[in-house]
């Protein structure tokens, strides 16, 4: 494993992060994430990715229960606030009141005092970003998150909540955005904003959704048991990738990560950490094995004549325009 600092705070995490957005508590059971987190720390990933609202708040628990008993100064736990968590008009957004809750509701099922990286899981349209910046500090202030980072942030957005972080002596360091080779939206405004003010990049879905796996074959039905299939599992947002000439051009990857010596998800994962304003991928898997297999494109530098190969063969058909940043829309006040 390689270890990167986030943009330019003192914080080191690993290269690759193991994330539970799709799995833990919801399309695996729990033996299974505890044997996925146990591969993850064998590879040396030390730093994990959750969400209060993912699996209606059980992934949480499932990462608190898997991770107990480690080193806990070894670790880097990153959680995020902002979807609904519960029924009440209060149990979303970024408000002082959901942030000061929610933050002791993911430490209980984290079963930890602290949490490295607390992230605002989207921009939160209908609370003053002062009010949402100044919970921050207060949670900072009070010991129970070391860093403070967003998701799926515009360049304005980021540019205005750092600002008052500096005001209020807080360290905003990093943003989590949805980027792959086919997926490109941060490239313009996100990433020229976050290398000036010395943020990161902690990047998700760096496969895809499974589609740089080149698992999905143009001009046939997806295998049976596959992300494009369970409705449970991102099939909506796969389908943006689902049509024959995208897929045709995927294939083209496979000679390229041949010649490489890697696996087309190595290659994806590679791909993006040769950004150097991104500073980890996260990769979630339902098998020890695919952990094991995304880890071992941690350190790899793929030459001039493998990039331009790639792009070659995806520039086409990847998504570029900054406008459409995934999921970036206010929760709906009632």
């Amino acid at each position: 494993m390689e270890y990167r600092h986030l943009g330019r705070s003192g914080l080191i995490i690993s290269e690759i992060a193991y994330g539970n957005w799709l799995t833990h508590g919801s399309q695996v059971e729990e033996d299974a994430a505890t044997a996925c987190v146990q591969a993850a720390l064998d590879a040396g990933i030390t730093t994990f990715d959750t969400a209060d609202v993912y699996a209606q708040t059980r992934a949480e628990s499932v990462l608190g229960r898997a991770l107990k008993g480690e080193r806990r100064e070894g670790l880097e736990i990153l959680t995020k606030v902002f979807w609904p968590t519960g029924p009440g008009r209060n149990d979303r957004g970024l408000s002082r009141k959901h942030i000061r809750e929610s933050i002791d509701n993911s430490l209980r099922r984290l079963q930890t005092e602290y949490v490295d990286l607390y992230q605002a899981h989207r921009f939160d349209r209908f609370t003053p970003l002062e009010e949402t910046m100044e919970a921050f500090a207060d949670v900072v202030h009070s010991g129970k998150a070391h860093y403070i980072g967003v998701s799926e942030w515009t360049a304005d957005q980021i540019r205005r909540a750092h600002a008052l972080a500096r005001e209020l002596h807080i360290p905003l360091v990093s943003n989590q955005p949805q980027y792959s080779a086919l997926w490109r939206v941060i490239e313009g405004e996100v990433v020229p904003a976050c290398e000036e003010l010395g943020l990161g990049q902690i990047v998700f879905s760096p496969i895809a959704q499974g589609v740089l796996t080149g698992k999905y074959q143009p001009g046939q039905e997806p295998p049976a048991g596959s992300r494009a299939t369970d409705d449970k599992g991102g099939s909506a947002m796969i389908g943006r990738y689902m049509n024959d000439d995208l897929l045709e051009r995927v294939q083209l990857l496979q000679p390229l990560a041949a010649d490489s010596g890697l696996s087309m998800a190595q290659l994806a994962v590679a791909w993006v950490l040769q950004n150097p304003n991104v500073s980890a991928a996260i990769v979630g898997a339902s098998r020890p094995e695919q952990v094991a297999e995304n880890a071992k494109a941690a350190g790899v530098r793929l030459d001039a004549e493998v990039m331009a190969g790639i792009e070659a063969a995806l520039a086409p058909v990847a998504v570029v325009d900054p406008k459409r940043v995934h999921d970036n829309v206010p929760v709906q006040r009632p």
